[in-house]
């Protein structure tokens, strides 16, 4: 609603008023000017006052015919009685976590199409660690798959290639020993095959609706240059084979899923203890036993040991140490992958976490204290009352004599 058509909007509902009550002029001139200005001074403001135009306008003018001049207050007090009636804001809670927003990530959706120039690369992270030499067996009696011949220092890959073709690129796979999986040029179908036949060698397997979710996806395609990370896109060189190059990208982006699990394990924990800051705040006692807090302290410590001493968010693998050019595409695709970034945010939080459990566990501590204090105090007191007793009986037997 423009200015002008409030006031003449409000002008209409005044004269209506001044026709039906029996005030003077003057009233009425103070309460249209009152109104008027306001509402155009915060009508331009845009989004927060756009319920001006769906307010019950007339009902406000009759209200306040019920007033006296000499009881209203400034313009922006009285705008700010009408704006409280509606719904501007809900309240939200100020301990509410931040959710973690999911990366956008390239579309699948041209990969069935066989005149295609890139194909995709597609990542999960499954369970915590995968049994790999029982996995090579497995794979063997089912007969799609074998084994490609990979360097010696690379004992925690299982680099396995399917062996029908179905179009002119292969479809290669990469399992790692952390638990995490990397498809190149796998339909769909056959990635949710693979992952229903992970199952069975897996050790503390991870949700399925967090593993579907967590996937990082990426594509890649061939160039006569030199094998490269441009925008996200991985560029291969399309002479000689690329086996070394797709284990450096495959272990940047299998690295970068299993951080993604850890980040949503993390933002469960966090909503598993929201309530202690709530009640913390409105001062209300703790329901939660000392046992629990250690529970989670453990939880959290838990998640800490794996993010910082079971992995290589913080470093550099050895593999790479003499391989320079493949230690670059590995870098390239952390960094491009912000890992480092996401790392040293998921540890801050950690941090946070570990407070607040050290503060409630220190909180519990106390009250035990006060608790074995109070105990003490009570038995003492029963032994003075004891005493006195004995004393008095020893008095009276005396004084009997």
């Amino acid at each position: 609603m423009s200015r002008w058509r409030l006031k003449s909007f409000l002008l209409k509902n005044f004269v209506k008023l001044k026709g039906t009550r029996n005030s003077s002029s003057h009233f009425t001139r103070t309460y249209y000017h009152s109104v008027s200005v306001a509402c155009a001074r915060y009508s331009h403001f845009n989004g927060q006052y756009r319920n001006l135009s769906k307010t019950n306008w007339s009902s406000i003018v009759l209200g306040l015919s019920g007033f006296h001049g000499n009881q209203l207050g400034s313009s922006h007090l009285l705008f700010s009685r009408v704006m409280s009636l509606g719904n501007i804001q809900s309240k939200v809670s100020p301990l509410q976590a931040k959710r973690r927003v999911t990366r956008k990530k390239p579309s699948m959706a041209a990969e069935e199409d066989s005149t295609q120039d890139w194909w995709s690369v597609v990542a999960y992270s499954t369970a915590e660690e995968y049994d790999l030499n029982g996995l090579i067996d497995g794979l063997n009696r089912q007969g799609l798959y074998q084994q490609s011949a990979v360097s010696e220092d690379m004992n925690d890959v299982l680099h396995m290639c399917a062996k029908y073709q179905v179009g002119r690129e292969p479809r290669e796979v990469y399992f790692f020993s952390e638990g995490s999986v990397v498809f190149w040029n796998v339909p769909e179908i056959e990635q949710q095959a693979v992952l229903k036949f992970l199952k069975d060698y897996e050790t503390n397997s991870y949700d399925e609706s967090i593993v579907s979710e967590e996937k990082e996806v990426m594509e890649y395609l061939y160039t006569d240059n030199k094998t490269r990370l441009i925008s996200g896109q991985i560029m291969l060189n399309s002479e000689g084979s690329t086996d070394l190059e797709k284990y450096a990208f495959s272990n940047g982006i299998a690295l970068s899923v299993k951080l993604a699990i850890w980040e949503a394990s993390l933002e469960k924990y966090v909503d598993s203890i929201e309530w202690i800051t709530e009640e913390m705040k409105i001062g209300k006692k703790i329901s939660i036993t000392r046992d629990q807090v250690f529970q989670k302290s453990g939880e959290i410590f838990a998640l800490r040991h794996l993010i910082n001493l079971c992995s290589d968010l913080l470093d550099t693998p050895d593999f790479y140490w003499d391989k320079q050019n493949l230690e670059a595409l590995y870098r390239k695709t952390c960094n491009y992958l912000i890992i480092t970034k996401r790392t040293k945010v998921l540890n801050e939080k950690i941090n946070h976490c570990c407070e607040l459990m050290e503060l409630l566990s220190g909180h519990l501590n106390d009250r035990h204290h006060v608790r074995l204090e109070l105990m003490i105090i009570a038995l003492i007191m029963v032994e003075v009352g004891f005493e006195i007793l004995h004393f008095t009986r020893n008095l009276l037997t005396t004084g009997g004599i």
